[in-house]
C-alpha cells in the first residue's frame, strides 16, 4: 500500500464547480477567486479580480474576508486547488469550493482573462 492512498483514509470532500457556473458567480459579484497558483503563472494570466495566494506559502488564516461572497479556490488544473482546500477543511476554514479543471478549463471556456 501506498502512504496515503488507501481505504483507512478518508478524503475530505471538495465542492467543485465548472468554470461557466464561476464565471455566473463571478459577474453576479457572488465569489471571491483566490488563485494559489504561483506569481509568475498568476502573472501570465489568471481570471480577473482573482486574489493571488500561492500554495507555496499558502495559509488558511490569511484568506482575504469574502464579505458574503463564496471563496472559490482555482490553480492550473486542480490538484494545487484541492490541496489548498484540505488545509483549509485541517485549519476549519469555511472554504470549500473550487474550480474543477481549474484556470486550463477557464481558458478552454474562453471566458475573460486579466494579465
Amino acid at each position: 500500500m501506498v502512504f496515503g492512498f488507501g481505504k483507512g483514509k478518508k478524503r475530505m470532500q471538495h465542492r467543485e464547480i465548472s468554470a461557466s457556473e464561476l464565471n455566473a458567480m463571478v459577474r453576479a459579484g457572488e465569489a471571491l477567486v483566490v488563485d494559489v497558483r504561483e506569481t509568475d503563472e498568476f502573472a501570465a494570466g489568471h481570471i480577473p479580480g482573482a486574489v493571488n495566494m500561492p500554495l507555496s506559502t499558502f495559509q488558511p488564516s490569511k484568506l482575504p474576508e469574502s464579505e458574503g461572497k463564496t471563496l472559490v479556490l482555482n490553480c492550473l488544473g486542480g490538484k494545487r486547488s484541492a490541496m489548498a482546500l484540505d488545509k483549509c477543511g485541517i485549519a476549519q476554514a469555511a472554504v470549500d469550493t473550487h474550480l474543477a479543471g481549474g484556470f486550463g478549463a477557464w481558458q478552454s471556456a474562453g471566458l475573460p482573462i486579466e494579465r
